[in-house]
């Protein structure tokens, strides 16, 4: 059979892995020829078309102050408020956000920390951030990353390499072991609303279980205000189990699964395919573009997200 060549930027990012089991920052640091490889966004006659925005950010508007209605101005802008105030239509002014932020969410739910291809569902997450910060560096944004943690400040905004080294360094520390401070998924993209202004982009790295956990007025307001996308680690064995008796072992103990006997694998099925499925449907609701990445996938599997619309994929 013949084999789809690989480019040198694919073939330069794979020779450098860690052991699957923690993510390594010289793999991190390898994908940044992945992202600088990418295609940037498309410019048209009149700026940039898609979600990938120009460093003079048409979306990223920061409210500058008001001042009467005159003829011509949007009426989408009117100042509602400060109309019913005075009696006298206003409008809104707005300047530029010259620099767009990246916020890489990082979910540690201990539910991530197991892989049976390639790596562990953690190590992915991380490499996923990983290309998320560099990418965000090529365009110019500031980047920026959190945990759901009662104590642990989130890494600060900043641009270049620099930030994104920042970020790489904090995916490497949360991602080779559950932390014990854990406050889960909702306390992150709290953490998150109160740093992101209109416009911000927002990288979710996350197990379904913990995507459902999370209010959904908490992902509406997330949805609304930000460009959002959601990964959902997964693993070929949660999602497509074999048909046979599976071995584990338990506190020394051998275990066997009867994955061949049909309720079993409905039971299977319940528990690991019916959150993801769960979750795709929940986050499609609130307009997040979201997707299933798994432990085999390629680093760059879910680039194509950014490019596109909102939309479910299975």
């Amino acid at each position: 059979m013949a084999q789809t060549p690989r480019s040198s930027t694919q073939a330069t990012t794979e020779a450098i892995t860690g052991d699957g089991i923690v993510p390594s920052l010289a793999e991190l640091v390898a994908l940044r020829a992945l992202a600088q490889g990418r295609r940037p966004p498309r410019r048209g006659q009149h700026g940039v078309q898609g979600h990938a925005l120009s460093n003079l950010r048409g979306r990223g508007m920061e409210y500058a102050e008001s001042r009467e209605y005159a003829a011509g101005d949007d009426a989408r802008h009117i100042d509602w408020r400060l109309t019913a105030r005075s009696g006298k239509a206003h409008t809104k002014l707005f300047q530029a956000e010259r620099e767009r932020l990246t916020l890489v969410v990082a979910d540690t739910a201990p539910a991530l920390y197991f892989g049976t291809r390639v790596r562990f569902k953690s190590v992915q997450a991380a490499r996923a951030g990983a290309l998320a910060a560099w990418l965000a560096a090529r365009d110019g944004d500031r980047i920026a990353a959190l945990r759901g943690a009662l104590q642990e400040a989130p890494v600060a905004p900043a641009s270049g390499q620099r930030g994104a080294l920042r970020v790489l360094d904090a995916l490497v520390r949360w991602y080779a072991q559950p932390p014990k401070d854990d406050a889960g998924l909702a306390k992150a993209l709290e953490h998150a609303r109160r740093l992101l202004r209109p416009g911000s982009r927002v990288i979710v790295l996350a197990d379904p279980a913990s995507v459902l956990a999370v209010p959904a007025p908490l992902w509406a307001g997330i949805g609304q205000h930000h460009d959002a996308v959601v990964l959902l680690l997964t693993d070929p064995l949660e999602r497509r189990p074999p048909a046979a008796r599976l071995p584990f072992s338990l506190d020394g103990e051998r275990l066997e699964l009867a994955l061949d006997a049909a309720a079993v694998r409905q039971r299977w099925l319940q528990a690991f395919d019916a959150p993801m499925q769960g979750a795709l449907a929940l986050l499609q609701r609130q307009r997040i573009r979201a997707q299933p990445l798994s432990s085999d996938d390629p680093a760059d599997a879910w680039l194509a997200l950014l490019d596109g619309p909102a939309r479910r994929t299975g």
